[in-house]
């Protein structure tokens, strides 16, 4: 089975009124690129409804905490253990990891976190906890010394922190703390940004209180503002396969079903901020997909210059990225493309000649990037 180096995603999507992702004063976030204000989506918040959308199709949840030792003892108590001892238990597994990962008190004084966020699979936590329990009795006489240790083999701990998810695989994991917990990336994820200016507008609103203090009250019982914006959005990640498949020990029929949920928990996941009020659930109208030999390639310089539309963005973005993608492959080649396509969401979409060949659905050119990249099964 013959693999490509690299898989590149781009879509254009629409978000009415709307506020997916505040920064730290509950502001839409944004960035200044061209000129102009834009409405941003950073990569980290798409990135993880992302994450959580790939481990629920597969059924293999990772978790990322610095309250593995609370997770630990919640186990223990549900099998009967003692709180304290449950809690000593879950203390004395995590500082068997090792002196890089130091071990801290919480706000209570008897909860304790790591210093560093630790990103393992969920069952691991299982793991963990079954190996309390077969040292239950040293970690008990360990616990009643005044200055406890640790009863726990720390090849063992060790052993599981490293373990990985499906989703480790994909977007890796810093742990410089646990010598061999280190997990290299094997995608890149941009932060989504608007093609063309927009202003952050702020809504004023009230919650009336359903029980009046007077006959005739018709005061509210809240009041506050948000801030929302709109727009169509440019985004885009991409996919190292080389890397991917040395993070699988080149386990190609894995690599290729990790990238399709991948590719389609991208396209079809949007964050959670605000959702309940805004119900911005939008669906990208255009996907580009390519699959190169020698590097991946953004196209955010298409909307450098910002999209100017007299009746709405949309459809003049897909001129604009199909125009840029045209002239950028006239400079650069077209040697390293093993394949191209696109999907949108209109006739105008068979115009779109820079965006390679046209597909009637995105699961038809996502099927042939997967093809393209990894090569028909031997």
């Amino acid at each position: 089975m013959t693999t490509a180096a690299y898989l590149d995603i781009h879509a254009l999507q629409t978000l009415p009124y709307s506020n997916i992702n505040r920064d730290d004063i509950g502001l839409p976030k944004t960035v200044e690129y061209g000129g102009y204000e834009r409405t941003r989506v950073s990569s980290q918040s798409w990135k993880r409804a992302v994450r959580h959308e790939v481990e629920a199709r597969l059924g293999d949840r990772a978790v990322r905490t610095r309250r593995l030792a609370a997770g630990i003892a919640a186990r223990l108590e549900g099998q009967g253990w003692d709180p304290y001892l449950a809690r000593e238990a879950g203390r004395q597994v995590v500082a068997a990891a090792g002196k890089g990962i130091k071990l801290e008190k919480e706000q209570d004084g008897q909860a304790v976190a790591t210093s560093v966020l630790l990103y393992l699979p969920e069952p691991g936590i299982d793991k963990l906890a079954e190996l309390a329990a077969r040292h239950r009795e040293e970690i008990a006489k360990e616990a009643a010394k005044k200055k406890p240790g640790t009863a726990v083999p720390s090849d063992e701990v060790s052993e599981v922190l490293r373990s990985r998810s499906a989703t480790i695989n994909l977007f890796g994991r810093m742990l410089a703390e646990l010598p061999g917990g280190d997990v290299d990336g094997a995608v890149q994820f941009a932060h989504a940004f608007t093609v063309h200016g927009t202003e952050v507008e702020t809504d004023f609103f009230t919650a009336v209180d359903d029980i009046p203090s007077v006959a005739g009250d018709r005061g509210s019982g809240h009041m506050n503002v948000g801030q929302f914006s709109a727009g169509t959005f440019y985004r885009y990640a991409n996919v190292n396969v080389a890397g991917l498949l040395r993070n699988l020990d080149d386990d190609a029929g894995t690599a290729c079903e990790l990238v399709g949920e991948f590719l389609t928990a991208f396209l079809r996941t949007v964050p959670s901020g605000k959702q309940n009020a805004t119900a911005a659930m939008t669906l990208p109208d255009l996907v580009y997909v390519a699959v190169r030999g020698d590097r991946p390639v953004s196209f955010a310089p298409a909307f450098e210059q910002p999209v100017v539309g007299d009746r709405g963005y949309a459809a003049a973005a897909r001129s604009a990225l199909s125009g840029y993608a045209t002239n950028l492959h006239a400079l650069w080649g077209r040697e390293e493309i093993r394949f191209d396509g696109h999907a949108g969401i209109d006739g105008e979409s068979g115009k779109l000649t820079g965006l390679g060949d046209r597909h009637d659905s995105v699961h038809s050119v996502l099927s042939g990037a997967l093809g393209a990249a990894f090569g028909p099964a031997e």
